[in-house]
């Protein structure tokens, strides 16, 4: 009734200054009167005007959202007939008013008609019937028929004629039965004790079970925790954000906007948000005020603090001494710093430790050493000691006393050489880009080029003027909106204040840059874009902080120091040890371990989208520009928003050019690139990972782990972690980054040339798309089929050219960067993955990547090659054509020796002679090495040749060899070389021969596809999946590889790829289970365990790995902040997803494993003084030290699995994951039960086997 009486509102909007229109009228039909009414409701669509056309069309058709079928409920209704009383199942509806229709005849007919039985109908009691709606007649009540009220007294005659006495009626009545006269209810209900059984039932029904209760006391238990873990999580990331909003406006001398955010966020509601009220906030404070000498605020925050009844710390004394240090003391003045004094005793805080939280400013420390004079004029600081030895039993033998290091360097420069390098560096990661000279062939005769590169720059000269004044008009509007008398929230505008103008000028224009020479085909998201402009102006901040405390020049002491002992490894200390020291001797009072604060993602999204915002809307273009007839100017914005599917047909908001603009730019031919600095190799030698806050570049900060945006937990698990723990890990990045590399010039050359001339499929240089020219035309009288099948091949066209562009920019960098290098020594900064895998920082050139990336590099340092490193030169050739794979070594070295012809012809005449190494699996590695051997035979003794060539050994099949190490399976440590024998054992070649043998009986057995399969079953059809099988692959995606690998295959039916991919999976997988059986009991095992710690636990998987780097599985949902300036750890506060937990977890602490090895023969390699790079499980060194590493990396897989690794993570799973009996709820059966299973799973460790663990020690082709 209040839908029939309710006068409807007016909605007026405004539209002149909107871009979005809203539906909000419906027609709802009266579920009484049966008559249409207007009303007003949620918005049903959304239509985005186009501004700049006067057609007025949907720009974005709206997607509708899946919505989740809700499942239906049953209940039982009687069924009465003359003959018999039936029970049925039927869906239960919600009653409401329209039922009333049925019961109410307008038109004068009786009710009671409805329900007049009819022998031969079976009639149930309640019934629910509907009427069609007559959509061309309008019966929609207008406003003034609703304000009449002889119309309002007419629908309460109708009500009172059905039986309804009032209005309220249609509300409190729930039935429709009620609304029946009684003696037709009489008629239909003859035996009242069925009937009081009916309505038992039908309470019993409702009544809820008590395991549903239960249930439900579990989901609100769970929901209390989870707010109390969301309202943590808010409160942490406001701390973090506060943290980095604080610094940034203490350095734009905003003092009182400091003050003033912190009192709002200390005294906000707590109804809904929580109070924020941390010693670490009022520290930042603390010290700005302390440095300034500003006494009664030191002291008013004080009391703030005792009020609010936190626990100072080491800082916030140091902040009160050095604000003593900083003032004339008068005696008040002093019974205050006694007070303090006393309060820092209680809490048994000494002056040492306040001296070492003071050395983040560069007079900091002398400040708080005069304010500590005044309470004790005697006091002599401590030489800070600490213990450089590992806590690790497998590191516990790496001491500098038994170490024989050599400098990774030695005798390729002098120190002033190094020096200049560093100071070339710093200078780069200054600037935040390097400007080097693309290889793409050029063509610069044509006109057209040089009024093009005019163009550019008169554009740009004008585009920096806009910029200029746009940045000024739209700051001066942020800070008026932004404007409130007394500070309150965080506001954008001081970031956008910190720094000079012309900061962010440059910044912009780098920016359009970018955009103008990009891909036609492809662009980063504009949410992508926004956060890395905004993340290159965070990087610039930490810049101009670093320099206002003197930090390049203190850093260029200290590392003039480290280098001298790097060009010369004077004792057996490692990187990480000797830079600890020489910054304790060079700068006691200020740590180069500066940790500035950084800016959250979604803060860094709101700089990038101010800054783009004058992009899209201030830099204009000339359409007429290209014209040679122009007599007009036609201004129009140079970039605009498009919208395209990805790759999940979802669509994304990207960035492009003006068609005009990027044919200005593509008609320069640019003959430069540019490249971000902390996307480049290094010019000196890394600095050395001391924390995991300082290391890798000299300025920049560097990532020591990569985990994606919004997981934290593994960052503030390895915060919390021990130092010493953290060592090995650490110092095999060291290691890794130290290591000085040249470019292969030779080979370089020849890439660049085939390259240039446009590629080469049979030699795997990308070519580009061009060559695939454009798709086929069609004539007007096409058919529909014909334009369906073209408008097909013109889709996978463009995808082709896709992937050619990719590969053809990849190639593009990397040569381009390599030629950039081609005379300089360059260094790679490392860094760890969150499983510990550990990779270079540059991505463009490095050792990690294709055959033709891995050929181009060379170690700086050569050696010679000794009485072996000829034939270990000639072997890794053998090696890496793949011909010998199951052959010994000693007939590897004879073939060599054969075809030693073959090798010099390659490398004297590599696209002219027989071109041998063309053939090779890996021909550019094996060109490369080719010529090596060319240049060693051509002096007069080989041995005494300096090499500076790698050679690699490489595991077989290394996820099975942890498995079956592991597992101490005999069968499995024999197929994968752990076991010695006289010939390698290839493990894809006995798979593939054992899938033959199961499909030979199936063929005989009259099985199609078995038939259809006699001959393709090949080691390079399996090789994939077998690779894959260890680290979870699944039956669908081993399927897929192997359907690629026949539908590459010429001679196999095509229509036969999908039914014998299918097969192939499933024999494969079955082949493995046998020959490995141990390793699927481990897989099972570690599948069960991750299944029950997260459905039960409900937590992420994690471990710690036998060198003590804690891991966690970062899998889950994304759940971004609608906040500006704080983003939310989604990876704390959500459940983890339990599919992806559980089947990553057992590829993943595998590759733990197999970098915990690394790492163990990394650390040993430089103990022993040899060289030592790797590619994950692919190991190099020089040619003279083959044997050494060999004999290293077999002791130290050896160790790692002499270690109870199942039993330790049982045991750590075990205590980290189940809790005390006392905790359990006694009465909760379910609860008991499931912590049982937990507690039973997690201790089911497997059963070992039989093998010989020090067997691999004799094992030659365990890595070969």
């Amino acid at each position: 009734m209040y839908r029939l009486l309710k006068i409807p509102q007016v909605h007026l909007m405004c539209v002149s200054n909107s871009s979005q229109v809203y539906y909000n009228s419906a027609i709802k039909l009266c579920s009484y009167c049966r008559l249409e009414h207007s009303i007003h409701s949620t918005k049903k669509g959304i239509l985005q005007i186009r501004l700049q056309s006067t057609i007025n069309t949907v720009l974005v058709p709206s997607i509708p959202a899946k919505v989740k079928r809700k499942p239906k409920k049953y209940t039982e209704l009687l069924e009465v007939t003359d003959s018999n009383v039936n029970n049925r199942k039927a869906a239960i509806r919600k009653m409401n008013a329209s039922h009333l229709s049925l019961l109410v005849d307008k038109n004068g007919n009786k009710q009671s008609k409805r329900y007049d039985k009819n022998p031969s109908e079976k009639n149930p009691i309640l019934l629910s019937t509907t009427s069609p709606i007559d959509i061309n007649h309008d019966h929609r009540i207008q406003l003034n028929d609703v304000d009449n009220p002889h119309e309002e007294l007419g629908i309460m005659e109708d009500l009172q004629s059905s039986g309804i006495s009032d209005s309220a009626s249609l509300i409190k009545n729930i039935s429709t039965l009620d609304a029946i006269p009684e003696e037709h209810l009489k008629n239909e209900f003859e035996d009242e004790e069925h009937e009081e059984g009916i309505l038992q039932n039908s309470k019993t029904n409702k009544r809820k079970s008590t395991k549903a209760l239960q249930k439900e006391l579990k989901l609100k238990k769970e929901l209390g925790k989870w707010q109390v873990a969301k309202h943590q999580n808010e409160l942490e990331s406001t701390v973090r954000a506060l943290k980095a909003y604080l610094n940034v406006c203490l350095n734009c001398n905003m003092m009182g906007r400091a003050y003033h955010t912190v009192m709002h966020y200390r005294n906000r509601s707590p109804q809904n948000h929580k109070k924020v009220r941390e010693i670490l906030i009022y520290n930042i404070l603390l010290q700005a005020y302390a440095s300034r000498g500003q006494y009664s605020k030191v002291h008013d925050l004080m009391e703030v603090i005792r009020k609010d009844q936190l626990v100072p710390n080491a800082q916030t004394y140091a902040a009160v001494y050095e604000c003593f240090g900083n003032i004339n003391v008068n005696l008040n003045k002093m019974q205050f710093l006694n007070k303090m004094y006393e309060k820092m005793k209680k809490s048994n805080i000494t002056f040492d430790q306040v001296l070492k939280e003071s050395r983040t400013k560069v007079n900091q420390y002398k400040n708080v050493l005069r304010g500590i004079s005044l309470i004790d004029p005697n006091f002599v600081p401590k030489i800070e000691t600490e213990n450089e030895s590992y806590s690790c039993q497998l590191v516990k033998k790496i001491t500098p006393e038994t170490a024989t290091h050599n400098s990774p360097a030695g005798g390729l420069m002098e120190l002033p050489d190094l020096m200049d390098r560093f100071a070339s560096q710093i200078k780069s990661e200054m600037d935040g880009h390097v400007i080097i000279e693309s290889i793409a062939k050029i063509d610069t005769s044509h006109s057209t080029v040089s009024s093009y590169r005019k163009e550019i720059e008169k554009l740009e000269e004008n585009w920096r003027n806009d910029i200029s004044l746009a940045f000024d008009r739209d700051l001066k509007a942020l800070k008026k909106k932004e404007y409130h008398p007394i500070p309150s929230e965080m506001v954008l505008y001081p970031y956008l204040c910190v720094l000079n103008k012309e900061e962010y000028v440059n910044a912009v224009m780098h920016e359009i840059r970018k955009l103008a020479n990009g891909s036609e085909s492809f662009s980063p998201s504009f949410n992508l874009l926004r956060k890395r402009l905004g993340k290159f102006i965070n990087d610039k901040y930490d810049i101009l902080i670093k320099k206002q405390s003197k930090y390049p020049e203190i850093l260029g002491n200290v590392y003039s120091k480290y280098g001298q002992w790097y060009l010369s490894c004077t004792n057996g200390q490692n990187s990480r040890e000797n830079w600890h020291k020489i910054s304790q001797e060079v700068s006691p009072n200020f740590s180069l371990e500066l940790e500035l604060s950084q800016w959250p993602t979604n803060l860094s999204r709101q700089i990038g989208k101010f800054l783009y915002k004058i992009i899209l809307n201030d830099v204009k273009i000339d359409t007429n520009s290209t014209r040679l007839d122009r007599d007009s100017q036609d201004l129009r914005p140079a970039f605009y928003i498009v919208w395209r599917h990805n790759n999940r047909k979802h669509l994304v908001k990207e960035v492009k050019p003006h068609p005009t603009l990027a044919k200005i730019y593509r008609g320069s031919n640019p003959e430069t690139l540019s490249f971000e600095t902390n996307l480049l190799p290094s010019e000196c030698p890394p600095r050395p990972w001391s924390s995991i806050h300082s290391g890798g570049y000299q300025l920049l900060k560097s990532d020591v782990i990569r985990v994606p945006l919004f997981a934290i937990e593994q960052i503030k698990r390895l915060e919390v972690t021990p130092p010493r723990q953290l060592w090995p890990a650490l110092d095999c990045l060291n290691q890794l980054g130290s290591v000085p590399w040249n470019i292969n010039k030779p080979v370089l050359d020849l890439a660049i040339k085939i390259f240039r001339e446009g590629g080469s499929v049979k030699l795997n240089v990308p070519q580009p798309p061009s060559v695939l020219g454009s798709g086929p035309l069609l004539s007007q009288d096409s058919t529909p089929n014909e334009r369906i099948n073209s408008r097909r091949a013109q889709m996978e066209l463009n995808r082709k050219k896709s992937e050619m562009y990719s590969l053809w920019c990849d190639a593009h960098y990397r040569l381009s960067l390599a030629n950039h290098f081609r005379d300089k020594i360059f260094w790679l900064p490392h860094n760890m993955d969150f499983r510990g895998r550990v990779y270079p920082v540059p991505p463009h050139l490095s050792h990690l990547g294709s055959d033709l990336a891995r050929s181009i590099m060379i170690f700086a340092l050569g050696k010679p090659l000794g009485p072996r490193g000829l034939d270990w030169l000639k072997i890794h050739t053998i090696n890496l054509t793949g011909f010998k794979k199951r052959e010994s070594i000693a007939e590897r070295l004879r073939y060599a020796n054969e075809i030693l012809d073959k090798i010099i012809d390659s490398a004297e005449k590599p696209l002219d002679g027989e071109m041998w190494w063309a053939t090779s699996d890996e021909p550019w590695q094996t060109l490369a090495s080719c010529m090596e051997i060319a240049a060693a035979l051509k002096t007069p003794n080989p041995e005494e040749y300096v090499c500076r060539f790698p050679i690699h050994q490489d595991g077989s099949c290394n996820g099975l060899q942890h498995y079956a190490a592991l597992g101490r399976d005999q069968i499995g440590a024999e197929s994968v070389n752990l076991f010695p024998r006289d010939k390698p054992q290839d493990v894809y070649s006995n798979v593939a021969a054992m899938v033959d043998k199961l499909r030979a009986v199936d063929a005989e057995n009259g099985l199609e596809i078995a038939k259809i399969l006699e001959g393709f079953v090949k080691r390079k059809i399996i090789k994939q999946t077998v690779m894959t099988t260890v680290y979870g692959v699944t039956k669908f995606g081993a399927r897929l590889q192997i359907a690629r690998q026949l539908k590459d295959l010429d001679d196999y039916p095509q229509d036969k790829v999908w039914p014998g991919s299918l097969y192939l999976a499933q024999k494969t997988f079955e082949s493995l289970r046998t020959m490995f059986e141990s390793a699927r009991q481990i897989q099972d095992w570690f599948t069960d365990c991750a299944q029950v710690i997260t459905t039960i636990n409900g937590k992420n998987m994690e471990w710690v790995t036998p060198l003590g780097l804690p891991v966690i599985q970062p899998y889950s949902k994304v759940l971004p902040s609608r906040n500006k300036f704080t983003d939310i750890a989604t990876d704390l506060l959500l459940k983890p997803n339990t599919s992806k937990q559980k089947n990553a977890f057992a590829p993943n602490f595998i590759h733990s494993l197999d970098s915990c090895h690394m790492m163990l023969t990394s650390l040993n390699c430089e103990h022993t003084g040899i060289s030592f790079v790797s590619v994950h499980d692919c190991y190099w060194t020089h040619p003279c030290s083959v044997e050494i590493m060999n004999r290293i990396c077999r002791e130290q897989f050896v160790a790692l699995h002499s270690e109870p690794i199942l039993q330790d993570l049982s045991k750590y799973f075990i205590d980290k994951f189940t809790c005390d009996e006392k905790k359990i709820d006694a009465d909760n059966l379910e609860e008991i039960l499931s912590k049982e299973k937990l507690h039973r799973t997690l201790s089911n460790v497997p059963k070992r086997g039989t093998f010989d663990l020090k067997k691999v020690l004799d094992s030659t082709y365990f890595f070969c």
